[in-house]
């Protein structure tokens, strides 16, 4: 059985994923964010938590959100150096 309030609920999904906003804001969604974890899991090794407890877990993560942006950032001014020498 299912149930009529969460038919409606995905009839109002899809319709406004059907939409050219919906459509746009999914498409940025699904190339944000899973990059970064695919970047920490497969290059990086990160595969679990160390520590335990919301608190140090959020501190991991910030230190692994650190280090991803810190690389990302050396990359590109790596790039930029290459650029101006050539």
């Amino acid at each position: 059985m299912v149930s009529l309030e969460r038919l409606r609920y995905q009839k109002q999904a899809r319709e406004t994923l059907r939409s050219e906003e919906g459509y746009a804001l999914s498409v940025r969604r699904m190339t944000e964010p899973e990059s970064v974890f695919g970047q920490l899991k497969n290059n990086r090794g990160f595969r679990r938590f160390l520590l335990r407890g919301m608190e140090k877990v959020t501190l991991e993560v910030g230190w692994l959100s650190l280090a991803h942006h810190l690389l990302k950032q050396a990359t590109n001014d790596q790039k930029r150096r290459a650029a101006i020498l050539q």
